[in-house]
């Protein structure tokens, strides 16, 4: 067990307390979007943030606990500047006064999970997840592995912003590096499977590990329930992470999974808390199909209250008709992972997750986890006896949906495009004459420098349309 009573042990730990009065840049808008800060290195991120974040986490985790040797648990993706901002910042917990346990490369579920298992005052994990290698972001979670709350983010956020003073501070704390921990979250994702359907003897299956954080850790968990695994982009890289590889990017995994006849493949983003599956025939099977698939399984197990998933506002309108057509009951959110497990949260659901690959299922973990769900979906594709291609066939025909990402690099102008007149003359245009027979969807990213635009309809004809008018008028009226 993780959770033991924890004394300071000053041997092989080093002090890295730091002073930092360096002068932030900081934009008007929050720091914090849909999933923790995250910013262009060098720009929004550099080391004098990376200290300010760690040093005002620890003083609003240090007061949600009452263990003040509670430590921080530290994770970060393969990134080249990971190191150094993994670093900074906990100089910053440091200062604050909580000891830090470093666990190096590892995927952000599993800072989740050993936050959560052991006595940690919270955890915090470097990366930018999917975004390119120039990106990076800090997620922090508190003592239950749950990202932390919006509130809690505020408060952070106004001490980086000199309008909190901070508290008392009783000495400094240490650091330590523990990447040994990393082996019991990796434990921990294969006790849910049975003897029975955890054995993938027989099954071949491609990785695509998209540089990142799950290099070390899908390969061997694959191979040790027996099946082949053939790997793509296998070693951490910070100049290639994601870069036309992983769950945003599945064409060689495709090609993969055609050339080497396997039955199934899986894309992981760069810290691995999303996946994307590929079946025999290299067609994608996203978050849609995965909820679906694994909302049937859990049904008939009698495991999903009130048959109940949750989902977000980009779930596409086939998924949604399907699952209630079996009497199933689906609740969207706003983008974001953190919303799917609030909702869950708030509604008892043990169901959850995105389009884009974020799974939640409360039986077996807390966070959005790729490595599980990848397991997971292996695991019911040998307990039903047939191909993935046979269970999607059989699920459901999705709406044509288009999605098209407009690059605004101007932040307050991408968080404000809501009160763009012109654009949202466009926009009710379009809603009006979509009717019933679709959706439309315009946001900006929490995650990137960018306005999303998604269309749906049963007629693609109107799809195509709409997009690209919506498109236009983003790029005349916001990004212009």
């Amino acid at each position: 067990m993780l959770k033991q009573n924890y004394k300071r042990d000053r041997q092989n730990k080093t002090n890295i307390l730091s002073n930092s009065n360096s002068q932030l840049d900081l934009p008007a808008t929050a720091l914090f979007g849909t999933d923790g800060i995250r910013g262009r290195v060098g720009d929004l991120l550099d080391e004098a943030l990376a200290w300010q974040v760690g040093f005002w986490t620890g003083q609003v985790l240090q007061q949600q606990t009452d263990n003040d040797l509670s430590p921080v648990i530290v994770g970060q993706d393969s990134r080249n500047s990971s190191e150094m901002l993994a670093t900074a910042l906990s100089q910053g917990l440091v200062a604050a006064g909580l000891d830090v346990w470093h666990i190096g490369l590892c995927p952000t579920p599993g800072v989740a999970y050993l936050t959560s298992a052991s006595n940690a005052a919270g955890g915090v994990m470097i990366s930018a997840s999917h975004n390119p290698p120039e990106d990076n972001g800090i997620k922090i979670f508190g003592s239950n592995g749950a990202k932390l709350s919006q509130p809690l983010q505020e408060a952070i956020e106004a001490g980086i912003r000199g309008k909190a003073v901070p508290t008392s501070i009783q000495g400094q704390g240490y650091y330590v590096r523990r990447p040994e921990l990393v082996q019991k979250y990796v434990e921990s994702l294969k006790v849910p499977l049975s003897p029975n359907h955890g054995d993938f003897s027989g099954m071949r299956v491609v990785l695509d590990l998209a540089w990142g954080a799950a290099v070390g850790l899908a390969p061997s968990l694959f191979r040790d329930l027996g099946a082949e695994v053939i790997c793509l982009h296998d070693r951490p890289d910070g100049d290639r992470i994601n870069v036309n590889c992983g769950s945003t990017h599945l064409g060689l995994l495709k090609t993969a999974v055609n050339q080497n006849s396997a039955h199934l493949g899986f894309a992981f983003d760069g810290d691995a808390d999303r996946v994307l599956a590929v079946d025999c025939q290299g067609r994608p099977v996203d978050g849609d199909y995965i909820l679906y698939l694994w909302g049937q399984t859990l049904r008939q197990a009698q495991k999903l209250p009130d048959n109940l998933i949750i989902s977000t506002v980009m779930a596409n309108l086939g998924f949604e008709r399907a699952w209630q057509k079996q009497g199933g009951k689906l609740i969207r959110t706003a983008v974001g992972d953190q919303y799917v497990q609030a909702e869950m949260v708030r509604t008892g659901g043990m169901l959850g997750g995105e389009q884009s690959g974020h799974i939640l299922c409360r039986h077996y973990g807390i966070a959005g986890d790729g490595l599980l769900t990848a397991l997971h979906l292996a695991a019911l594709v040998r307990q039903a006896g047939v191909s993935l291609t046979q269970l999607v066939d059989q699920s459901f025909q999705t709406y044509p949906q288009l999605l098209r990402n407009v690059r605004v690099e101007n932040r307050d102008r991408r968080m404000n495009w809501q009160q763009c007149e012109p654009l949202q003359k466009t926009i009710a245009q379009a809603e009006a004459a979509m009717g019933d027979r679709g959706r439309i969807l315009v946001r900006a990213s929490g995650t990137e420098p960018v306005i999303r635009v998604m269309v749906e309809a049963a007629c693609s004809e109107l799809t195509h349309h709409w997009t690209e008018t919506l498109v236009s008028a983003v790029e005349k009226h916001v990004a212009a």
